[in-house]
């Protein structure tokens, strides 16, 4: 959390980058922590659960295993540790940077990370490039014109939009610009029975990545809407007013720059929704990247791979965050970094 100060009106100075590099470095020592808590809580979640990690591991085939099999099965899969030894072990193994094999896909799991870890990063970041462009621009124009018809078909629209899930938009946008227009591909990476290009890729990554954008945008907009509505009483543009400053100067001086930090720190504290609506999209669009690794993960009980990915999760959401309270404090010069 962080608050807004005066500037020193003896130096005139305000040590931004010092203040931002104690705000890194003090969020970074209760990152490594609540990591390792989280992924002690994977394990521990994982021991109450009435599913067993074999007979996911053996799919249909279980019924063909004798009871001696499967303990020596179990034993060689270490299944029969406790959670907190299998935890421990667990992270050992990641302290030496083996992250142990994946039972859900037969593969080390580094190789997992490796091939699909491109994958949910370019989703990811195009998709949040659509959510701030579209944010930015919808959630300015309707603050900027409080009242009128934009506004109000913009604001009609962000809430319509906020009530409707997830998945249902995906399968929406899957009916209609896939199977009805046929505009867009409807799932996968590439064209069946041709190989991974530029071309090909882009085309399927389209409509994934605009609807990852799309699911985020009520919030953004809204929340934009609603500072730099409540900007536009405050005294300093009164005053500008006043004086006689064209409209135009106004909000790109006056009534936008004071909108900036709020709106950064919104679009960090949306990191964990961009990465939920991640793993729906790529698991309806069948995108192969880490959101649905991690739905087929948690539906085997492969915790090697599951742990990991709660991890990595985890850190994006916190390295979000940190990223963007970080950039307000450098922005703004009035945010106390260690409010």
């Amino acid at each position: 959390m962080v608050r807004t100060i005066p500037l020193d009106p003896v130096m005139g100075v305000d040590h931004r980058g010092l203040r931002a590099g104690r705000l890194v470095g003090r969020r970074l020592t209760t990152a490594v922590p609540l990591a390792i808590l989280i992924s002690l809580a994977v394990f521990a979640l994982a021991a109450a659960s009435p599913f067993d990690p074999l007979d996911a591991y053996l799919g249909a085939h279980g019924d063909s295993f004798t009871e001696t099999q499967r303990a020596d099965l179990r034993n060689r899969l270490n299944l029969d540790q406790s959670w907190f030894g299998a935890w421990w072990s667990w992270l050992g193994d990641l302290l030496r940077g083996e992250l142990g094999e994946s039972r859900s896909y037969h593969q080390p799991v580094t190789q997992v990370l490796a091939e699909r870890l491109p994958w949910s990063l370019l989703l990811g970041v195009l998709g949040g490039v659509v959510a701030l462009s579209l944010g930015a621009v919808l959630g300015a124009w309707a603050g900027l014109r409080r009242g009128g018809l934009a506004d109000r078909a913009i604001s009609a629209g962000a809430i319509v939009l906020q009530a409707v899930p997830p998945f249902v938009l995906a399968l929406g946008a899957v009916l209609l610009f896939a199977l009805t227009l046929r505009w867009f591909p409807a799932a996968g990476l590439t064209d069946p029975g041709r190989g991974v290009d530029a071309a090909s890729t882009a085309r399927h990554l389209i409509l994934p990545a605009t609807l990852l954008g799309v699911t985020q945008l009520p919030w953004l907009v809204l929340g934009l809407r609603e500072t730099v509505a409540r900007s536009l009483d405050g005294d300093a543009i009164k005053g500008a007013k006043a004086r006689g400053l064209p409209w135009r100067v106004i909000a790109f001086r006056h009534v936008l720059p004071v909108a900036i930090v709020p709106f950064l720190t919104l679009c960090g504290a949306r990191l964990p929704e961009l990465v939920v609506g991640a793993t729906v999209v790529e698991t309806i669009f069948s995108w192969p990247g880490l959101g649905s690794a991690t739905v087929e993960a948690a539906r085997a009980l492969d915790f090697p791979l599951l742990a990991i990915m709660t991890v990595l999760i985890t850190a994006l959401v916190l390295l979000g965050n940190l990223a963007a309270d970080a950039a307000g404090v450098l922005i703004d010069p009035r945010i106390d970094a260690d409010g």
